[in-house]
């Protein structure tokens, strides 16, 4: 949802001025500020694409303006006599289509994350980049040309992607010996899938995140894989309406997850299917929502 609220705006917009107002974020680009600014300027945004935690927009030089938002970046869209925002970082000014007039703004407040103009690629399996178009229903899931940025080429494809080969991401699913939530959250193996997605899936299936995925028959984990799919295709539909004002976060889960939690946040409240209080517990620096009784803890668990 966060890629199609960004397309719907710029695609077809051309690039005009662009202002780099803290030189970190364009950190990755390895000639400068300077050159971040002259490769975009005068540039018309081709397609919006994302894979995993990476979006970009493909420009009709060939290259792309890639962005990973790290853990507080933001695009926003804004008129340009808006007032800047307080970590306000990068602004890129935007003629034609639906964003005329406006301006692209990269707000980020820790600077984790960061924006480069970078070249496009083919894809290393000649199946699509990621998922483009404007799409006229959330769930419209359009491939994108067969190139991607070189620093997106490691990522997986996502549950959504209709080129993902599930045959084969069973196979190396079952060879892992790791904890099933550890496995969701690897980008390497299945991309887009973040802690929320992953806790609210987990429990759709009954599952345990330290359930080891060398234990998980095939079914199972097609099982697992379908919650997934149901709960990221439930965010797209209920997504959006941040968008509508005009603002872009890459996690793109705030529309959906703020009304519609089973588990995840929930410490203490009644499972919504058994009535249990829902458990939180430390894991990888974040935290795992469960319920104690419908997700039961296994003996031969993988932390």
């Amino acid at each position: 949802m966060v890629r199609r609220g960004l397309a719907r705006w710029v695609t077809g917009a051309r690039i005009g001025a662009v202002e780099v107002l803290h030189p970190r974020p364009v950190r990755r680009q390895e000639a400068g500020a300077g050159d971040f600014a002259d490769r975009l300027a005068g540039t018309t945004v081709r397609d919006v694409v994302r894979r995993g935690k990476f979006a970009w927009l493909e420009l009709d030089t060939g290259e792309a303006l890639l962005a990973h938002l790290g853990m507080s970046g933001q695009l926003v869209l804004q008129p340009p006599d808006a007032a800047a925002e307080r970590h306000l970082r990068v602004r890129i000014a935007l003629d034609g289509g639906a964003a005329q007039g406006r301006e692209l703004r990269f707000v980020d407040q820790r600077m984790f994350g960061g924006l480069a103009v970078v070249p496009l690629v083919p894809t290393p399996d000649g199946g699509p980049g990621g998922r483009g178009g404007i799409g006229t229903e959330p769930a419209d899931w359009t491939p994108s040309g067969p190139w991607l940025p070189p620093q997106v080429a490691h990522v997986a494809r996502d549950p959504l992607d209709p080129t993902l080969d599930e045959r084969a991401l069973v196979a190396r699913w079952r060879q892992r010996r790791t904890g099933v939530k550890r496995a969701l959250l690897d980008q390497t193996l299945l991309s887009g899938v973040g802690n929320i997605y992953a806790d609210e899936a987990l429990w759709r299936v009954q599952l345990h995140y330290a359930r080891p995925t060398d234990a998980m028959t095939g079914p199972a984990v097609r099982r697992l894989l379908g919650a997934v799919r149901e709960v990221m295709g439930e965010a797209l539909d209920h997504g959006g309406t941040s968008f509508d004002a005009l603002y872009v976060n890459v996690n793109g889960e705030s529309g959906y997850f703020e009304r519609s939690l089973a588990v995840y946040g929930q410490e203490g409240l009644p499972c919504p299917r058994c009535g249990t209080p829902v458990r939180r517990d430390a894991f990888m620096n974040r935290s795992s929502f469960t319920c104690p009784r419908c997700q039961s803890r296994p003996r031969d668990g993988r932390w």
